[in-house]
């Protein structure tokens, strides 16, 4: 056990011989992760880096070569379970540089898909070449079919039967009464005497018209939002789906694309996004402003860090009014897996004092968010029944 223990530090820390003290698969290993990492405390300068810091330095272990990084990945691939080969994935298109390799079909046909390599192929859609994008489509439709059968179904079912539940009334007109519910909500008032139900209270459904939702999702496509971006875009997809609801999807930076069109294909909504870039919130909530005609019934999700490049005062007075107007407004200062988010705390703060929630939320409760909001719940005590608190680090 002492024995396994020390070669797995070796193989954190790496060492001046790669193969030292490693059988074969071990020093394999130890390679594939000196490529991206470097050789370790023992590779340091004297600024107290090591080698595994200099960009140069790591680039020389891959090399700007898409065979070298193909071989690579599908070595991690061999040596390494799924989610931390996604996590190495991840960090050498950080810290090696390997964006431009990505616009090669042959290198994106090895990688490891997920929900950060979506976002990096969507931010390169515009200037990959053609035969690229055909690739990169691919590996985005797996990723979006994956996401999206994992999350379909827990969506429709919280969403219908928040409808149904927010649809009912205890004084129906008559031809609305739902007379199996009413039996059932009235068993307790059986009369033996007349072998009947005496009902004393009525259930019923109100006309379908009113019971229909409008959705909003007012996505911030700024980069460090990219995750977010990928999740709204598939929940808005699923969404707009049911019947009873009427979907619309907006994202933004400090311009504003109306994606609905487009949500009947997830893929095509990613693609037409355009990460990276300024944020102005103020500007996209006025464009969602024009879009409600029926204030009482519409949910307004807000996904945004916050971190305002506009006015700032009027995107909290827009706020104000849209909430004062009627409508249900939640700001998600992330839609992702990975946690409490960088957010502006100072305006999470503003909106909340409106009454306007501000947390982040993984797609796991994402369903039942939307439930609680068309049900009319309290929405800051559905995120504190949840843990979802506004906890984060604010940025410097």
């Amino acid at each position: 056990m002492a024995i396994e223990r020390l070669t797995r530090w070796r193989l954190v820390l790496g060492g001046p011989d790669p193969a030292c003290g490693l059988d074969d698969r071990l020093a394999a290993i130890d390679r594939a992760l000196a490529a991206l990492y470097g050789g370790g405390p023992d590779d340091g300068r004297a600024d107290g880096r090591g080698e595994g810091d200099d960009p140069k330095a790591r680039s020389a272990g891959l090399g700007a070569s898409a065979p070298r990084v193909a071989r690579w990945l599908g070595d991690i691939r061999e040596y390494f379970p799924t989610p931390v080969v996604q996590v190495l994935q991840k960090d050498a298109l950080e810290r090696l540089q390997l964006r431009q390799l990505l616009l090669e079909p042959e290198l994106l046909e090895a990688l490891e898909p997920d929900v950060h390599l979506v976002a990096t192929l969507v931010s390169l859609g515009r200037v990959m070449p053609a035969k690229a994008k055909e690739s990169a489509r691919k590996v985005v439709r797996r990723v979006v079919a994956d996401l999206e059968r994992r999350l379909r179904a827990r969506t429709v079912q919280a969403v219908r039967g928040a409808l149904a539940r927010a649809s009912r009334t205890s004084r129906p007109r008559p031809q609305d009464i739902d007379w199996h519910r009413t039996i059932r909500k009235n068993l307790k008032t059986y009369d033996r005497a007349r072998r009947t139900v005496v009902p004393e209270r009525l259930v019923g459904l109100r006309r379908a018209r009113a019971g229909m939702r409008d959705v909003v999702l007012c996505v911030d496509q700024s980069g460090s939002m990219a995750p977010s971006v990928v999740y709204s875009g598939i929940f808005a997809a699923v969404l707009a789906s049911l019947p009873a609801l009427r979907t619309r999807l907006v994202v933004f930076d400090t311009a504003i694309a109306d994606l609905t069109d487009q949500l009947a294909d997830p893929v095509d909504v990613l693609f037409g996004t355009q990460l990276g870039g300024g944020t102005d919130i103020n500007r996209a909530l006025a464009y969602c402003e024009q879009l409600v005609t029926r204030p009482q019934g519409t949910v307004l999700v807000l996904i945004t860090d916050l971190y305002e490049g506009g006015d700032a005062e009027q995107m909290i007075m827009r706020a104000a009014r849209l909430q004062a107007s009627g409508v249900r407004v939640v700001c998600l200062l992330a839609l992702s897996d990975d946690g409490a988010p960088s957010y502006d705390a100072h305006h999470a703060g503003a909106l909340a004092a409106l009454g306007i929630p501000a947390f982040a939320c993984t797609p796991d409760l994402f369903p039942d968010l939307m439930a609680a909001a068309l049900q009319g719940e309290d929405l800051g005590m559905w995120a504190a029944r949840h843990d979802l608190t506004t906890a984060g680090k604010e940025r410097r």
